[in-house]
């Protein structure tokens, strides 16, 4: 009987051993039911051999952004909706590269031209007018107005740029000379739309050159140069829209010897006075100009009575006839003829000050006194008996000048200048 037990105990020890044996010499993880799994599908070691997913880090995914980032995903819509028909035609143009357009993906500004504006030109490219309508950044009307005048913005495409202009008093913002008459139609975070009268013209591949764009560029200017023309063009621009386009013009003919000047100071008459009588400006414009000298209003009321001026004219001056200082009962006179518009524009180059009429031309005489005086035959303010002495106080006669006199009091009618 114990012989037996011990029979039974031997052959158990015997069994668990050889379980433990066989347990430790297998493989990890072979048992019935991962052999019966891997008859069914392979494993998962061999599906990532073959097939790599994609990552979401990948370049390619961090190149394009999300779609709802994407501001070009919503332009069609949004501009047919504001009534922008036919540039909702034209706006997968913005989400086309080419040898001139790399495709922009981040917030844009549209300066959107009614389909009426757009139809009055049948042979503009309704894509390329889209193009250059539209500007990389958000620019709101606040931001707009808060720009130098004269400021250029690049387009979506490289090269083509578009002038921020202002009216005088900053109430009108022009975009390529182009008004900005419905501000601030659509804004979003990717998207902003102004709508405007009438539309651009195709810019010119110059649109971002001032120098270029006014054709009077120099090969390599200095920094000094250049600075002096952009102001040159500034005032210029700001002439135009202020009434003075004759004076601009006469500014941009005269611009190879104007630009040579360290700086100046311009007497202007507005364009309304010049076809209302003061037709003598347009032939005497340099006679206008004060060469080299920078003179605001309070420069000019400091001068005393009867200082002279020199004037880009050769061998004509101006002369301070009445000093400043004598309130509005005595204002300032140069010539006889009262600033009627100071300061009008300004910056280190140049002041124009504005002018009621052209200044007339004196002659000196010598008076039976002895003394000086200076005669204008006619400028609108005082008849023949009426003259200035040096001291600038104004003499009443009895007697027109005598035939001597007259011929010097004569004025030159037609002027040679610009």
């Amino acid at each position: 009987m114990a012989y037996l037990r011990l029979l039974t105990i031997f052959l158990i020890t015997t069994f668990i051993s050889q379980s433990l044996a066989s347990a430790i010499d297998a493989p990890p993880f072979t048992s019935a039911f991962t052999s019966s799994y891997s008859s069914a599908t392979p494993p998962p070691s061999a599906t990532l051999s073959t097939t790599t997913p994609p990552s979401p880090f990948s370049s390619e995914a961090l190149k394009a952004p999300p779609q709802f980032l994407n501001p070009l995903a919503s332009i069609t819509q949004t501009l047919a909706e504001l009534g922008f028909h036919d540039l909702a035609l034209a706006s997968h143009s913005l989400s086309l590269s080419s040898a001139s357009h790399v495709s922009w993906q981040g917030p844009i500004t549209v300066f959107a031209p009614m389909d009426s504006a757009v139809r009055t030109c049948p042979s503009c490219s309704l894509s390329l007018l889209l193009q250059e309508h539209t500007v990389p950044g958000l620019y709101p009307l606040d931001y707009l107005n808060r720009l130098i005048f004269g400021t250029k913005i690049e387009t979506i495409l490289a090269g083509k740029c578009l002038t921020v202009t202002s009216s005088v008093n900053a109430t009108k913002i022009f975009i390529g000379g182009a008004e900005i008459t419905r501000p601030n139609l659509y804004v979003s975070d990717h998207v902003i739309i102004h709508g405007l009268q009438g539309f651009i013209s195709h810019l010119s591949p110059f649109s971002c050159s001032i120098d270029r764009l006014t054709s009077l560029s120099l090969p390599h200017p200095s920094p000094t140069t250049a600075l002096n023309r952009m102001m040159m063009a500034e005032a210029m621009i700001r002439l135009r829209t202020s009434g003075y386009s004759i004076l601009a013009l006469a500014m941009r003919v005269k611009y190879p010897e104007l630009i040579t000047l360290h700086n100046m100071t311009i007497f202007a008459v507005d364009d309304s006075s010049i076809f209302h009588g003061g037709h003598s400006y347009v032939h005497s414009v340099r006679f206008h100009i004060v060469p080299n000298r920078i003179l605001k209003l309070a420069d000019l009321e400091n001068l005393p009575a009867m200082t002279v001026l020199p004037t880009l004219e050769i061998g004509e001056t101006l002369t301070v006839t009445t000093p400043g200082g004598g309130g509005a009962l005595s204002p300032l006179r140069i010539n006889y003829v009262k600033i009627k518009y100071p300061n009008l524009i300004y910056n280190l180059k140049m002041v124009v000050h504005g002018l009621a009429f052209p200044f007339p031309h004196l002659r000196q005489s010598t008076t039976s006194t002895g003394r000086s005086a200076f005669y204008p035959t006619h400028t609108g303010e005082f008849t023949s008996d009426e003259r200035y002495s040096t001291d600038g106080n104004l003499q009443q006669t009895t007697a027109a000048p005598s035939p001597v006199m007259q011929s010097v009091v004569d004025m030159d009618d037609v002027h040679q200048g610009l």
